[in-house]
């Protein structure tokens, strides 16, 4: 496709809400949040997978016996047992079982982190007697289910001892007490710091069910922490992490695929997963039925096809992923749809996406989306209806569906600067795809929808730039020119051209020069804003080319491309606007006439041309001054000798028409 079509993608991000990289993506468009889950401890007997979603944070399952040795709620057996041992505890370990019995009958005034309570807990995890241990895991996990504040070294250390004992029951405990402290950010990397991974891992390849439950859950939790992603996946935790995703127990699948998920943050941790297998569970955990799996999977899935070789790798081995992903857009969850369009989104970032997905019926499945009153849903499907509108065989199938003319309500009747923005990106690339009759945009009353939103105070900076740079591609279009011209944008435009947006700035200008190119056939128009508003067209020439002001020399060339077009457009009344200005060709010429580059004062004036690099202005210029559309990197040197190359033309346009007035 040429460049200076104008094609606009949204960009790939990892997709929200749930763990992105850089969504990232979404997205693809992209902010990181990861799945962390809640401090929530499940008892055996009620394995009923529990789960509670709130917002972003989803809570992770953990299995905890029900054998309380220290708190108040202890069973009759328990206090028997206790009994039973009390000959053989040492003093210590009887003062720390007695002191913490009361201390639980208070605990909601006590510190157990530190100080006295502490060293009870500490005496108790390091007692030779199964009982005690078990009653300092359970205490662990007790406490920390209420109290997950950042804790010392002091305090994890008995913590991981215990998760490394013999006994199944105290490694439960254990884990699900600092799954509950790797809520805390703090805990999280002291956590892992300490080597709290190797245990964790071990647990995780323990045949029991419960073990795998909480030790997944805990390595969930860790993985929200930058800092983190790095150790496990060097620790050799995505092997079994991708294996325990198909585990036939619903809540170690959960805490799985949550933890794969919060592993897809980064380029390299997305490599390291593609590395261990993970893709085709993923795509797996598509077919089943449980919604937060489906969430789980999408979001991965989205967040892998942000780069080129995810979205290669996707196409080559997964061929039903495109079906599956359009299953869940016309009927599931509404998170689980917007995770499935945000997949969609950044799988067409490339042109077989593009093509596959129109070709399976993806337009029928974003339209009811489109007009849906829920912004997350809009947002998405307009975001990959604007990836679709850049191949140009989906410019015909998009038309015929039926999308066209509520994109261009949406455009007034939606207040989501984001939905807005897509929508407006989407529409141009659709302008730009190829030469047909682009009439049908304008009966669908998309110039004034557009002139409504420019109007309007409320419209934002992002919104109105994105709207100018549409407007410089529709201008492109003989069909569409007219609308604009007899529209009143000029007057809208020649404000926009002293904008502190640079591209927003730049976008104005461009779009003005193509106005000023259909000079021949609405020069009236232009003869009506050459001095109004805010001093008009001349205003905006003679400040763009006055020589002692420093001025971008790409927004220059701009102003020089624009009066060669008024020159060329045979009215004598603008060209006699023109040539009798008093500066605009009198800084023409002194442009014209500079000698080195090297010294000159004009490139010492002019102010960096770095976010202006690759901009293009139109086609008639492209080939007119023999610029590669295919080739936007340009240096320095080349954009000043075809500014002086321009100035240059004007000059000699002015003396072969003998209108200069000296």
């Amino acid at each position: 496709m040429a460049a200076h079509c104008h094609y606009v993608p949204a960009n790939t991000v990892a997709a929200s809400p749930a763990a992105t990289c850089r969504v990232e993506p979404s997205s693809t468009h992209g902010s990181a949040m990861s799945v962390s889950f809640g401090r929530k401890l499940v008892p055996k007997r009620a394995r009923d997978e529990e789960d509670a979603h709130a917002g972003s944070q989803q809570r992770c399952t953990y299995y905890r016996k029900s054998v309380v040795a220290i708190s108040p709620k202890r069973s009759k057996a328990v206090e028997s047992q206790v009994r039973e041992d009390e000959p053989l505890l040492a003093d210590k370990e009887l003062q720390a079982v007695n002191m913490l019995v009361d201390l639980f009958e208070r605990r909601a005034t006590v510190s157990f982190y530190e100080g006295e309570p502490l060293q009870a807990l500490s005496t108790l995890a390091y007692s030779d007697t199964y009982h005690l241990q078990l009653s300092a895991a359970t205490a662990f996990s007790e406490i920390s289910e209420m109290d997950t504040r950042p804790v010392t070294r002091e305090a994890l250390e008995p913590i991981l001892y215990l998760l490394q004992s013999a006994h199944i029951d105290v490694q439960h405990g254990a884990s699900a007490a600092l799954g509950n402290l790797a809520v805390n950010v703090e805990n999280k990397l002291l956590i892992v710091r300490m080597g709290g991974l190797e245990p964790l891992i071990r647990q995780m390849l323990s045949p029991n069910i419960d073990a795998q439950i909480n030790s997944v859950g805990c390595i969930t939790n860790l993985a929200t922490a930058e800092e983190n992603k790095m150790r496990i996946a060097k620790s050799g935790a995505l092997l079994p992490l991708t294996r325990l995703a198909r585990s036939r127990d619903l809540r170690v699948q959960r805490n799985a695929a949550g933890a794969l998920l919060n592993m897809t943050h980064s380029a390299e941790h997305r490599q390291q997963l593609i590395g261990a297998g993970a893709v085709p569970v993923l795509v797996e955990l598509l077919s089943e039925d449980d919604p937060e799996l489906q969430y789980y999977a999408t979001t991965a899935l989205s967040n892998i096809a942000v780069d080129d070789s995810g979205r290669q790798l996707l196409w080559d081995t997964q061929p039903g992923l495109i079906d599956a992903l359009i299953r869940f857009v016309d009927a599931s969850t509404i998170k689980v749809q917007c995770q499935a369009i945000l997949t969609l989104r950044n799988l067409a970032s490339d042109d077989q996406y593009q093509l596959q997905i129109v070709a399976h019926g993806g337009l029928d499945s974003l339209l009811p989306l489109l007009q849906s009153a829920y912004d997350p849903l809009i947002i998405s499907a307009a975001a990959c209806l604007r990836n679709l509108s850049i191949h140009p065989d989906n410019e015909q199938p998009i038309l015929h569906s039926g999308i066209l003319p509520c994109l261009v309500d949406l455009l007034t009747q939606s207040g989501n600067e984001e939905v807005q923005c897509h929508v407006i990106s989407a529409l141009r690339n659709l302008v730009a795809n190829n030469d047909a009759d682009k009439t049908p945009f304008a009966e669908a009353g998309l110039f004034d929808h557009m002139k409504a939103v420019l109007l309007s105070p409320d419209a934002s900076d992002s919104v109105v730039s994105e709207m100018v740079a549409a407007l410089n591609v529709f201008v492109l279009d003989d069909s569409l020119a007219p609308y604009i011209l007899d529209g009143g944008f000029l007057e809208l435009l020649i404000p926009l051209t002293r904008s502190p947006q640079v591209e927003l700035q730049y976008n104005a200008c461009v779009t003005i020069s193509g106005l000023a190119g259909k000079a021949g056939e609405a020069a009236d128009r232009l003869v009506q804003v050459w001095d109004r508003p805010d001093g008009g067209l001349q205003s905006y020439l003679a400040s763009f080319l006055a020589v002692d002001e420093g001025m971008d020399p790409v927004l220059r060339s701009i102003a020089l491309w624009t009066v060669t077009q008024l020159l060329e457009s045979n009215s004598p009344d603008l060209v006699n606007l023109v040539t009798s200005h008093p500066s605009i060709i009198k800084n023409i010429d002194k442009i014209a006439s500079i000698g080195s580059l090297s010294d000159s004062e004009l490139r010492n004036s002019a102010y960096t041309t770095d976010s202006l690099v690759g901009q293009r202005m139109s086609r008639a210029f492209d080939d007119a001054y023999g610029v590669d559309p295919e080739n936007p990197d340009e240096n320095e040197d080349d954009i000043y000798n075809r500014m002086i190359n321009l100035a240059q033309d004007v000059i000699s346009l002015v003396h072969n028409q003998d209108v200069w007035r000296h």
